[in-house]
């Protein structure tokens, strides 16, 4: 398991990591195989998404803004984050890549975004590799 740290600054805030991402697969020979991407937090996750047109993440974060608004009357979870939980419960805290010869595997417009949903916070992502 390789482990990568990640700083977010934006409360909100969609992270390309592709380049840590493929980085460890070539630093740990990952050739042939699956690559699982976890994020081991409740209130942030992981998605591939277009990495072409920033306007598709802002709208991301916009459109997950609107449905699942920060602040409502009738949330009841004590800490106060009950957006952060729904918005990454709907993202999802894995995702998978396929690797051929230790490169990534996405398509033509496709990236690995870390999304944090309640930050700024220091946050783990860990990948796993198998054959």
């Amino acid at each position: 398991m390789v482990e990568l740290n990640i700083q977010s600054r934006d409360h909100t805030q969609f992270l390309n990591i592709t380049q840590q991402v493929q980085e460890a697969a070539r630093k740990n020979n990952w050739a042939d195989g699956i690559l699982t991407i976890f994020v081991p937090h409740t209130t942030a996750g992981v998605t591939i998404q277009e990495n072409a047109d920033p306007d598709v993440i802002r709208d991301m974060g916009y459109c997950l803004e609107k449905a699942v608004p920060w602040e409502d009357p009738s949330y009841r979870h004590g800490e106060g984050n009950t957006a952060a939980h729904v918005k990454a419960a709907m993202l999802g805290t894995s995702g998978q890549v396929i690797t051929v010869g230790g490169q990534l595997q996405l398509g033509t417009w496709q990236g690995i975004y870390f999304c944090e949903f309640d930050g700024p916070r220091h946050r783990k992502i860990w990948l796993t590799f198998s054959t």
